[in-house]
């Protein structure tokens, strides 16, 4: 990335499939884990990941993209093992220096991933569209499987709080830590966004499409929201599988367990199959919530048991191998 000259992704990086292929609906960190079993067990360049950029912001003048990041790096096998975002072996010399002046620091940003940043606010700066620049960072490490985000144009996610009223997102999450009780959310500027460029086209095309065990308010929400995506998933209902986020009546990772109850819904592999049931023929659950699955079936749905927790890579690709061997099947 010196000398003036970009990373050029290829066609294929930019989100072209042009023979079918796997298309994954992500989030972070859950989608990032599963993925690294996909590229395991299916041919990279066959694969497509979408990903959510509601929770996209901007951070000193800068453009940070935390999902489309933590997909890159996790896949690029530089993610911080500990957290599962950011890089590891990081510094934080910036942080410390604007700690100084009094600057924002809750939203922590390491000095090598600075950088990433950095590039993507240059690049958009010169008029670059984001999915060609997150192509171009994922060339840049190395990635065969072409990361897109799920829309060019600007969505944000909105939180309503009891007490504060609607605040940003990464406010939400970062700042507050998940630690306040919500009453709704939106996704700004959603109406008027539009797919990113060969998404429906990927969607149409693809042999399997897979939902993340991402949270399924404001990871898989915002990305199905985009228009038109909703509808080319859901005409292909039977090819798609969704993984469950919640296991045993709780999430994993993040807030997706509170905001499924605070929002009305069901927290429970049942309440995940009733919010999928319309784009999904299939919903694989973990072995824990074995007992549920008649009434995931109940709901609408294809239920497959299998063990869905990600630990490390051997369970990323075993759940991987399932997902891909079982998609558009009934109950294993």
């Amino acid at each position: 990335m010196t000398g003036g000259t970009n990373p050029t992704p290829s066609d294929h990086q930019q989100g072209t499939l042009l023979t079918g292929g796997v298309v994954t609906l992500a989030g972070g960190v859950g989608a990032a884990k599963l993925l690294t079993g996909l590229v395991r067990v299916h041919p990279p360049r066959d694969q497509l990941a979408v990903v959510n950029t509601a929770d996209d912001t901007v951070l000193h003048g800068l453009h940070v993209s935390p999902d489309l990041d933590t997909v890159i790096y996790t896949l690029a096998g530089a993610v911080n093992p500990e957290t599962g975002w950011g890089l590891a072996g990081e510094t934080w010399q910036a942080m410390e220096a604007l700690d100084r002046y009094g600057g924002i620091t809750w939203f922590r940003l390491g000095d090598r991933d600075l950088a990433t940043h950095l590039y993507r606010t240059h690049r958009l700066g010169q008029g670059a569209d984001l999915a060609s620049v997150t192509g171009e960072i994922a060339t840049a490490w190395g990635l065969e499987l072409a990361v897109v985000p799920v829309t060019n144009d600007t969505i944000r996610t909105r939180i309503t709080t009891v007490d504060e009223g609607e605040i940003d997102f990464q406010d939400y999450f970062v700042r507050r830590r998940h630690n306040v009780t919500v009453t709704g959310v939106r996704v700004a500027g959603l109406e008027s966004a539009h797919p990113a460029p060969g998404l429906i086209e990927a969607l149409t095309r693809a042999t399997r499409i897979i939902i993340a065990p991402s949270n399924p308010i404001v990871s898989i929400a915002p990305v199905l929201g985009v228009p038109g995506v909703r509808e080319a998933v859901a005409a292909r209902r039977e090819a798609v599988m969704a993984v469950s986020p919640i296991v045993n009546g709780a999430a994993l990772k993040g807030p997706a367990d509170r905001l499924m109850l605070e929002l009305g819904h069901e927290c429970s592999v049942v309440g995940v199959a009733r919010l999928y049931r319309d784009v999904a023929a299939t919903l694989v659950i973990d072995e824990a919530d074995a007992h549920l699955a008649p009434d995931v079936e109940a709901s609408g749905m294809n239920c497959v048991v299998t063990h869905t927790v990600m630990n490390g890579p051997e369970e990323a690709t075993a759940l991987a191998r399932v997902v891909l061997g079982q998609a558009g099947r009934g109950r294993a």
